[in-house]
This record gives C-alpha cells, structure tokens and sequence, in this order.
C-alpha cells in the first residue's frame, strides 16, 4: 500500500509538471527580444513553481548549506549528477543562469523549445575538440551576458555511491574565460532515482562549495580539484 501510494503522488507530480511546463515554455519564447538575464529570472519560476509541486504532492524539499559561497559575478557552476532533481533546483539557487547540455534535449517538445529560447549551449559529444572550442565560444558569450553556466561534468546520471568520470569541459570553460568556478555536491539521487518515477519524501541536502580560482591552473589540474572536492563531500551525504 506504501508503494502505491508513492506511486499515486509521483504520478500526480508529474501531472502538475506537464501543466507547469507548457505555459512556462510559451512565455521563454516570447520573452526571447528581452536580455538574457530577465529571460532566465522570469522562467525560473518554472523551477520555483515544480519544487513547491514537488514539495506539495511527494514531501520532498530541499536544504542548501554553503549559500555563502556564491559570488555575486557570473561564475560556472560544476555539479554533481545523480537525478533531474538537480536541473531544476539549481535553478532556484543559482539565478540566473543556463545550462550546457546534450543536444538531443534541444528536440523535446516544449521543455526543448524553452532551452533553445533561454539560449542553452548544446553540445554534440562526439565532435571532441570542436565541442570543446563551442562551449568556450558560447560560454563565454552567455557569462559576458551576466548568467551563471550550469555544467555536470560527469555528463550522465550516477546512482549515489557511484562515481563516474568527470569530462575536462566544465573546467576548459572556466580557465579559458578566466572565472570562477563554484563546485556543487548533493544526494537528491536518494529521493528522486535514475530511471524510476518514484519520488521518496525527505531532505535533499546541497552543499555548495567555496569558489575556486582557476588563474595559473590547467583545466586538468581544476578538473582535479573540482572532483576530488565533490567526490570527498559525497562522503558526508
């Protein structure tokens, strides 16, 4: 009866996702002759509207430790992956900001046309190099433009306690547009899982780490520093 219940609030959840999302994606488009900078404040209620939803419909919310650490310039985000939950919370705690992402996404009805009207960075991974030379061209566009560049490094979802590679993209961004970077760890794996509809209620906890400096580093040197402080807060969560 519990499972199904959890069943019931995920699948009312995802109703009221559906129904936030189409209004929210419209409004991106038509916001588009405006600056990127209110484009991206004024659709981050989406994500503030879902997590309320979320909170609402699964009891599940979330704690942020470390908010004193973001810095008031635009500045890349690195973050740990583990569920959705992170694509739509780091909204509500990094504003304003977009998001570096497969290209695929780019195609899914409505939530696609809401990336490509907010001026997300699509990335083809195949194309090595030259996706590394995109992201710093168009990352380096939208950070000039005053928002924050959202990247996972480990590029998929990673169940908790698994650690995956962490890709040097996020990293060459950062030396190359000579910025700070701010490193995020957090455990919403637990509570809103790969590949499962199922959301558990309970806390997510964020902890936000202080920013890091990326004058006189390589990118493999930050990429190092970024993982080995990610990966040793994973520990506490």
């Amino acid at each position: 009866m519990q499972t199904l219940g959890l069943y019931a609030r995920a699948w009312l959840f995802y109703l009221g996702l559906v129904v936030l999302t189409i209004p929210f994606s419209l409004l991106a488009i038509l916001l588009m002759p405006l600056p990127a900078v209110l484009r991206s404040r004024w659709v981050s209620g989406w994500a503030h509207s879902v997590l309320w939803w979320l909170k609402v419909t699964c009891n599940l919310r979330y704690e942020v430790t470390g908010s004193q650490h973001i810095p008031a310039s635009a500045h890349v985000i690195l973050s740990k992956h583990q569920s959705a939950w992170e694509t739509i919370g780091l909204q509500c705690i990094f504003p304003p900001q977009i998001w570096v992402m497969k290209k695929e996404l780019m195609m899914i009805p409505f939530l696609g046309w809401a990336f490509w009207a907010l001026d997300a960075i699509p990335i083809d991974r195949s194309a090595g190099r030259e996706a590394l030379k995109k992201l710093v061209n168009h990352g380096k566009d939208r950070l000039q433009q005053g928002l924050n560049v959202v990247i996972f490094p480990e590029g998929t979802r990673t169940a908790p306690g698994a650690r995956a590679k962490y890709h040097i993209g996020g990293a060459w961004l950062a030396v190359h547009a000579k910025t700070i970077v701010v490193p995020v760890a957090h455990n919403a794996g637990r509570f809103w899982r790969k590949n499962s509809i199922l959301k558990y209620p309970g806390v997510i906890r964020v902890v936000i780490g202080p920013p890091m400096e990326t004058n006189g580093l390589k990118p493999d040197a930050l990429n190092k520093q970024v993982e080995d402080w990610i990966e040793a807060e994973m520990l506490h969560l």
